[in-house]
């Protein structure tokens, strides 16, 4: 069906739910709270879990694709940072913030099933969302985290923790993990009750803009997080006692993955490293062409996928560090790559997605944005889903489209 920008703000079964923008102090509850016991774990939270290594080993995608849909009025602002990706809700719903401060729920035909106007910040929303407990939790440029019901899109609460949340929050045992960032330039790391939205925890040794996603390590006893000044931070979990920093002399952008006892991450220091999780030791850092800001994933087979600010995605060695292909995919590297079965699906300012084969980095399709494409890509068992900036025409002042999820479908 031909929807393409439409934003299909009169579909029926569709609810707009206005929350309230702002600093609104240090908590506020709106809704009461989600009326069961927490979950264990999430059901979706950004790169696949909390190692963030950002595989999908299960899936599959096409051969070839077409864009099904594609739903506008996402991302409009042209802050540089990696924008939000969207996450599959248990109930087969996309579920995905955009730099507007609004959140969506939308159906696999593309109906929106709610749209919640929760922040009128700045930037808005560029962090993931995670679901849990049959709610969405998101921070946002105002500094708040907030919790949102999966079902309807009412604001649970909205906790107030710092001056801006770029990041993407982590999850486990009823317990919701974000890294914050303050003007001065400082930050923290908090940890917040789910159902509640108290603080539980914090640690602000965390400093200079931690833009970072954390990473939760059950079996290596670990949480980790990088932030602008350079540093690695880790912590024992689920104790949460700090243990070391592990320092690359240049920010550290992007998700910090972990795999078989290491945290995998880049920075822009042009180099990805690898880093035991017991002492903070390097293991190996390989120089790249460029900064990194991408977020490297790592299979179960031992190779490492991560994009630089250089145009390239890189296949290396996990146990090494060694190349074993670059792909020249058109633009810079900034968001995440997606491991499934056979391909590794990676956007860029080119701007597109592509889809390169795991073994050799051969492009097999593309899809093209409107805008730099610097969300992760998400595959389902039916389609792949993903979001781009506002075009450069938009951004312009004219009338180009602005920032968009798409659903990306096999091409009959």
């Amino acid at each position: 069906m031909d929807q393409t920008r439409r934003r299909f703000l009169g579909a029926v079964g569709a609810a707009t739910v206005l929350g309230t923008g702002g600093c609104l102090g240090r908590l506020r509850t709106l809704g009461g709270a989600p009326d069961r016991p927490p979950a264990d774990e999430a059901d979706a939270q950004f790169r696949s879990g909390p190692t963030r290594r950002g595989v999908a080993l299960e899936q599959t995608i096409p051969s070839s694709v077409t864009v099904d849909w594609r739903i506008d009025d996402l991302n409009t602002g042209d802050h540089t940072a990696a924008k939000a990706s969207p996450v599959q809700a248990p109930n087969g719903d996309i579920v995905v913030t955009g730099d507007t401060g609004e959140v969506w729920a939308v159906r696999p035909d593309g109906e929106i099933r709610w749209q919640t106007d929760a922040t009128n910040t700045t930037r808005g929303f560029h962090g993931t969302p995670l679901i849990a407990n049959d709610a969405v939790y998101v921070g946002a440029y105002d500094g708040a985290l907030y919790a949102f019901d999966l079902d309807t899109g009412e604001q649970y609460w909205r906790t107030q923790l710092g001056d801006a949340i770029g990041s993407s929050p982590g999850y486990h045992d009823g317990t919701v993990y974000i890294a914050v960032e303050y003007y001065d330039p400082s930050g923290g790391i908090f940890a917040l009750d789910a159902i509640t939205g108290q603080v539980e925890w914090t640690d602000k040794r965390v400093t200079d803009h931690p833009h970072s996603t954390c990473a939760i390590d059950r079996a290596a006893g670990r949480l980790v997080v990088g932030a602008n000044d350079g540093d690695l931070y880790a912590w024992s979990y689920p104790d949460r006692e700090f243990l070391w920093t592990y320092s690359t002399g240049e920010p550290i952008k992007g998700p910090i993955a972990t795999f078989d006892g290491s945290a995998f991450f880049g920075s822009w220091s042009d180099e990805v490293y690898r880093v035991g999780l017991t002492e903070g030791r390097e293991e190996w850092a390989t120089t790249l062409a460029g900064s990194v800001m991408s977020g490297p994933s790592v299979d179960a087979d031992g190779t490492v996928y991560v994009g630089d600010q250089n145009r390239y995605l890189y296949a290396l060695d996990a146990a090494s560090g060694d190349e074993q292909w670059g792909t020249d995919v058109g633009g810079p590297i900034i968001g995440c790559p997606t491991v499934t079965s056979e391909h590794v699906l990676v956007g860029s300012y080119a701007p597109k997605l592509c889809a390169l084969t795991r073994d050799t980095g051969a492009e097999v399709w593309a899809v093209d944005g409107e805008g730099l494409v610097t969300s992760t890509p998400l595959v389902t068992d039916d389609a792949l889903y993903f979001t781009d900036r506002a075009s450069k025409a938009s951004l312009d002042g004219g009338d180009g489209p602005t920032g968009a999820l798409y659903r990306v479908v096999a091409d009959q």
